[in-house]
C-alpha cells in the first residue's frame, strides 16, 4: 500500500511538473499553457532578431522598449523570422542576413536570437520562429535554388510576380535544396543559447517551429512533392525537438493553389500540430486603395467565409486555427504613422471577435509591430528603422505604430477580455 501511494504521489507531481513547465501544448483541439487554455492576440515582429543583435540593425535598447510596450499591451505571442538568406545589398530583401551561405552563418545575429529569447522569456512572451520564406524578401527558397545549382533566379521587381512564382515552384521537387534547409533547421534546432546556457530545444519562451513564412507549391504539378517536403520537414524538427509544437506557416487555402484538398492533406500531417491561415484583403483585392474603408464590410464577410472554409476543415482534423498574419492599410493609403486607421480598426476588431466567437479559433499575430520606429524612406534602405513592413513593401503599410492609438486601443481591449 505505501508503495502504491507513493507511485501515486510520484505521478501526480510528474503532471503538476509538467502543467507548469512553461511550455505551450496542443490538448486535442486547443492550446493549454500551465495547464490553462491558451488564446491569444499577438503580433508578427519578424526582425526581433535583428533589433536584439550588436552589429548592423542592432539596437538593443529599443527592443528593451519595445518588448515592455508589447507585453504591457498584452502581445505576448509573437511570430518572428530566424533569419534572412544570402549576401547583402540586395533591393527588396532583409538585411543583414544570418545565413550568408549553406552553413555559413553570421553570428551576430545568432547572438541577437539568442538575446531575444532571452528577454522574451524573462517576460513570459513566446515566439514562433519561422525557418524558411517562399517570398524573396528574406532569401527563401530562391537563396536554396541557388545554392542547390538551379542558376540565378528571379526577383519580383526586376522580372514580376508571375515571372518569379514559376521559377520558385521548382523548389518543390529540388532534393539538393531540401538538403541544404535541412541542414539549416538542423543547426537552428540544434543550438543552445550563449546567455542561457540552454539548448532551443529545452526553452519554454519558444511556443512553435514554423516551417517556413507562406511556403507555396506555386503549380499544380508541384502539389504532391510540395506535400511531401514539408512532411519530411515536420519529421526532421520532430525528431530534433519533441518539446515544441510544429506549424506549416501557410496562408491557407489560398496558398495551397486554391485547393483545399491539399490544405486539408498538409494539416492533417501527424507532425504538424495546428493551422494556420493568412488573411490580406487589399492584396487579394477584397478591398481597393481609394475606398479601403468603404469597402470594409465586404472585406470582413469575405474573411468571414474564407475563415470558416478552415475552421471546418480544423474541426474535422481537432486541430486549433491560427490566423496568424492579417493586415489592412490606412485610410487613403497613406503610410504615415499616427494617420487615420478607420478601415484598419474596424477590421482588427473584426478578426479579434473571431478569437472569442469561433471555438476552432486560438490566436491571432497581426502584421506587423512598427512601434517606435518612424520610417524615413517609403523604399526602404541600410540605416533605416525597422518596421512592421518588410523591405520589398511601402515602409508604413501594415505597421501599427505606438502612436496609433485607437489601433492600440482595440488591441487593448480585446486582451482585456
Amino acid at each position: 500500500m505505501l508503495m502504491m501511494a507513493a507511485m501515486l504521489l510520484t505521478g501526480c507531481a510528474q503532471k503538476a511538473a509538467q502543467e507548469t513547465d512553461g511550455f505551450v501544448k496542443r490538448e486535442g483541439a486547443g492550446f493549454t499553457l500551465n495547464g490553462k487554455e491558451y488564446r491569444y492576440v499577438g503580433t508578427n515582429f519578424w526582425y526581433g532578431a535583428i533589433l536584439a543583435s550588436e552589429g548592423q540593425g542592432g539596437d538593443r535598447q529599443r527592443l528593451s522598449r519595445e518588448l515592455d510596450k508589447l507585453h504591457e499591451l498584452g502581445l505576448d505571442n509573437l511570430r518572428i523570422l530566424v533569419g534572412s538568406d544570402g549576401v547583402r545589398g540586395v533591393k527588396t530583401k532583409v538585411e543583414p542576413t544570418l545565413q550568408e551561405a549553406p552553413g555559413v552563418y553570421n553570428d551576430t545575429i545568432l547572438a541577437g536570437l539568442d538575446y531575444l529569447l532571452q528577454e522574451m522569456g524573462e517576460r513570459g512572451m513566446k515566439a514562433v520562429l519561422y525557418l524558411n520564406n517562399s517570398w524573396e524578401w528574406s532569401g527563401g527558397y530562391g537563396f536554396y535554388l541557388e545554392q542547390a545549382g538551379a542558376g540565378k533566379q528571379p526577383r519580383p521587381d526586376e522580372a514580376g510576380y508571375q515571372v518569379f512564382m514559376k521559377a520558385m515552384s521548382q523548389y518543390a521537387t529540388n532534393e539538393e535544396a531540401h538538403k541544404l534547409f535541412l541542414q539549416y533547421v538542423r543547426d537552428i534546432i540544434g543550438r543552445t543559447n550563449r546567455y542561457t546556457n540552454r539548448p532551443y530545444a529545452e526553452d519554454p519562451a519558444i511556443m512553435s517551429w514554423q516551417i517556413g513564412n507562406e511556403p507555396r507549391a506555386f503549380s499544380d504539378e508541384a502539389k504532391e512533392p510540395f506535400a511531401q517536403w514539408l512532411s519530411e520537414a515536420s519529421k526532421t524538427i520532430r525528431e530534433l525537438d519533441p518539446n515544441h509544437l510544429i506549424s506549416i506557416g501557410s496562408e491557407g487555402i489560398w496558398g495551397c493553389e486554391m485547393d483545399p484538398a491539399l490544405y486539408e492533406k498538409i494539416c492533417a500531417d501527424p507532425n504538424i500540430d495546428y493551422m494556420n491561415a493568412h488573411v490580406w484583403p487589399y492584396n487579394w483585392n477584397w478591398a481597393k486603395r481609394d475606398s479601403l474603408v468603404e469597402n470594409i464590410e465586404r472585406a470582413c464577410q469575405n474573411t468571414a467565409d474564407y475563415i470558416k472554409q478552415h475552421t471546418e476543415i480544423a474541426q474535422r482534423l481537432q486541430k486549433p486555427l491560427v490566423i496568424e498574419e492579417f493586415g489592412y492599410p490606412r485610410d487613403g493609403f497613406i503610410f504615415e504613422p499616427g494617420s487615420a486607421t478607420q478601415g484598419r480598426d474596424r477590421y482588427y476588431d473584426f478578426i479579434f471577435s473571431l478569437i472569442k466567437s469561433e471555438p476552432m479559433v486560438y490566436g491571432c499575430n497581426f502584421w506587423g509591430w512598427g512601434g517606435e520606429a518612424r520610417p524615413t524612406h517609403e523604399q526602404w534602405q541600410v540605416g533605416d528603422d525597422y518596421c512592421g513592413d518588410p523591405a520589398q513593401e511601402a515602409q508604413g503599410l501594415n505597421s501599427v505604430f505606438d502612436c496609433d492609438t485607437t489601433t492600440i486601443g482595440i488591441i487593448k481591449k480585446y486582451n482585456k477580455q
